[in-house]
């Protein structure tokens, strides 16, 4: 997802090229005064986050992944995104499905927020909603979904449902975001939910009972239908690693869309931190990723999600400007900036909250040990900044060609 790169200029094109001007911050009013979360990339499918042969300590089982959940509620983090695969992948030769996985981790855990990516086309809306309001009760109000839209035309050809082109998919999507949160939420006059889309229809239903706690909404992308259907339907919007004026752009018609439909989101950004002593340590890692890379299976990769990202009619869908070194990790993670010493790295998650960025969901190399040390060493650092007003202050971060990056402090709209 995003980045002026503070830290890692001369390693790879793309983090070279995001070290640009940063652009004026789109911090929603007095949003900036709450402070930064923070999710982590579930393994649940195996491979790990990075198409390497870099080695990576991981493991896509359950008993590790209840051990990893328990650590990060332990140490400050407050949401977990399971991925959703149906077939190998991109590294992937194996995965767990994702709702299931998720409730596994609920019952781990006691106050993680777990988060379950479903694809619309593979799930009924009426009956997810049923489980989503089970879930709710059962696991006190901490099971969220993840909407996503697809990008693996195999995944569908393979279970027998239509490959839809790019606004079609997230059309789609956009139906069954209202189902979902009418259905969850209920009818503002009572009684049963009537929808009558070109893709799903409801007639006269209810949930009995509805969950006390509706389950939190995400969607993500970055193309403008996707951004119409997280301000539109969403609780929050999911992009990828972009340039900070890139994702300034994302935050300010994501909101934009909301305001029109009388509602607020809020807004998480993906980021692959490598958090090291020294940022020469970082450096060498990000090099030693990418020298390794699965040329085969990265442009493989970049083949299937032409669909996804290029394929949108404005040319702006997710991985539309993706080079073959941002592919290596394959949310763009590397665009975040989160590369350097624990100090830089919580420098730039303020510059990220002053830009508007409300959640910042992490992968890593190693997962548990690294997520443990992000939790110990740079969390605290982040809520230290916040305390000390450096998300409405901004103090200038060095970047690594000794330039300085003149962020702007945050105005409202």
């Amino acid at each position: 997802m995003t980045a002026e790169n503070p830290g890692i200029t001369g390693t790879t094109e793309s983090t070279a090229r995001n070290a640009t001007t940063a652009p004026t911050a789109t911090t929603e009013p007095n949003e900036s005064h709450q402070p930064t979360e923070f999710g982590y990339w579930v393994p649940n499918v195996s491979g790990g986050l990075v198409t390497s042969s870099v080695s990576q300590r991981t493991d896509w089982g359950i008993d590790y992944n209840r051990r990893v959940a328990k650590l990060a509620e332990e140490r400050g983090f407050g949401h977990a995104l399971t991925q959703v695969r149906y077939l190998g992948s991109y590294s992937a030769a194996n995965q767990h499905e994702s709702v299931s996985f998720s409730l596994a981790l609920l019952e781990a855990t006691e106050r993680l927020n777990v988060i379950a990516a479903v694809h619309p086309g593979l799930w009924q809306p009426g009956v997810l909603a049923n489980l989503a309001a089970t879930a709710q009760e059962i696991h006190g109000g901490r099971f969220a979904l993840n909407i996503v839209s697809g990008w693996l035309r195999d995944e569908f050809r393979a279970l027998g449902e239509p490959w839809l082109e790019h606004d079609e998919r997230y059309r789609r999507s956009a139906e069954f975001l209202q189902v979902l949160r009418r259905l969850t939420h209920g009818e503002p006059g009572g009684g049963g939910t009537e929808f009558a889309g070109d893709f799903y229809r409801i007639r006269d239903y209810s949930l009995t009972p509805r969950p006390s706690t509706p389950p939190t909404l995400f969607a993500g992308g970055a193309s403008g239908a996707a951004q119409a259907n997280a301000g539109r339907h969403a609780d929050w919007y999911l992009t990828n690693g972009a340039t900070d004026a890139e994702l300034s752009r994302q935050i300010r018609e994501v909101r934009g869309h909301a305001a029109r439909a009388g509602r607020r989101v809020r807004v998480g950004v993906n980021g692959f931190a490598i958090v090291r002593d020294t940022e020469e340590e970082a450096r060498r890692q990000l090099s030693d990723i990418v020298a390794g890379a699965d040329r085969r299976a990265v442009e493989a990769f970049a083949a299937a999600v032409r669909q996804a990202g290029a394929a949108a009619p404005d040319g702006r869908g997710m991985w539309a400007n993706s080079s073959f070194d941002d592919l290596v990790q394959y949310n763009d993670g590397f665009k975040t900036g989160l590369i350097g010493t624990p100090e830089r790295v919580a420098r730039r998650i303020v510059e990220l909250r002053r830009l508007g960025v409300d959640l910042i969901l992490l992968g890593f190399l190693h997962v548990e040990e690294e997520l443990d040390r992000f939790g110990r060493d740079v969390i605290p650092l982040v809520r230290e900044l916040e305390a000390s007003g450096a998300v409405q202050s901004p103090e200038p971060i060095e970047q690594a060609s000794g330039q300085r990056d003149e962020t702007p402090a945050p105005v409202a709209g």
